[in-house]
């Protein structure tokens, strides 16, 4: 059997599928939404209300003014983080709110 030297990793076929989809937003969204509670610990994540990514802003609701002003003052360490949790520049900016 011949082989071809055209051929792509699973991993790399369902990246292009994604990418041609116009799914791969939607996907590294969501990615940010799960990772959100290992990246920030449990104390964050418990004062967190929620957590939500559209169109690469991610927008925090939280339960204390405290955690939305540190969150706020670092909010570029913060999307920095996530977006090395996940591998790609899934998040530009976010909005902390509370």
């Amino acid at each position: 059997m011949p082989t071809s030297t055209n051929t792509l990793s699973i991993t790399d076929a369902l990246v292009d599928f994604l990418r041609e989809s116009g799914l791969e937003q939607t996907v590294m969204d969501r990615q940010i939404e799960e990772v959100w509670p290992q990246v920030m610990g449990e104390t964050v994540q418990k004062l967190t209300r929620s957590v939500e990514v559209k169109d690469g802003m991610l927008y925090v609701r939280v339960n204390s003014a405290a955690l939305k002003t540190q969150l706020f003052e670092n909010r570029f360490e913060l999307v920095r983080k996530l977006n090395e949790a996940v591998g790609a520049p899934a998040i530009k900016d976010c909005r902390i709110l509370g």
